[in-house]
């Protein structure tokens, strides 16, 4: 599970989120995998001692409100764009012998595709499971930093969340993931 965590809600950009029911869709994911004997893995992401929403000094650096890791489930905190160049989890994956990987979290295109690629690369079998994703829209480059959401959703070169899934989905499958749901791998 990479990077459900608090920080998020607390950006004005949460209003636009693709997925509002991500922590229900997150919650079937886990509760399957918990029920088969899987192992569940928290990642979050930390910006120490920037004064953001991703400082943990501001205590938004944890589990979306919705969300419990269970006691022996590891919480593994990065602060890099994938789950692996900063953390221990392909030791604590090779440790376990797992060698194929569920990935849901937010920011589909950035976090989650990210770690899926690089997961990819480092020999796992991974399964991207895009309806336990979520994103927000993409202002262009050009855009000035200052605009409102609304200006930013008016844009007609804002990518909307969307064209992002859409553009993840095409980039991962048959190359570096397989594509999944959440009913597929529950059947609920």
């Amino acid at each position: 599970m990479i990077d459900v965590q608090e920080s998020f809600r607390q950006r004005p950009d949460w209003a636009a989120v693709s997925n509002p029911d991500i922590v229900a869709q997150v919650n079937r994911l886990v509760e399957a995998a918990r029920a088969k004997g899987d192992l569940v893995v928290w990642v979050m992401h930390a910006e120490p001692d920037t004064g953001t929403v991703f400082d943990p000094a501001l205590g938004h650096v944890r589990p979306i409100e919705g969300l419990v890791p269970a006691d022996r489930e590891p919480i593994i905190t990065k602060s890099s764009h994938n789950a692996f160049t900063t953390t221990n989890l392909q030791q604590l994956l090779t440790q376990r012998g797992i060698n194929h990987l569920l990935i849901s979290g937010i920011r589909t295109e950035q976090c989650c595709e990210t770690t899926a690629r690089v997961a990819f690369d480092l020999g796992y079998d991974v399964t991207f499971v895009t309806d336990a994703t979520a994103t927000n829209p993409i202002p262009h480059r050009d855009a000035p930093a200052d605009r409102t959401m609304d200006e930013i959703l008016a844009d007609p070169r804002t990518l909307t969340t969307d064209e992002i899934i859409a553009r993840t989905e095409y980039a991962l499958a048959g190359r570096f993931a397989t594509i999944a749901t959440v009913k597929e791998l529950t059947g609920s």
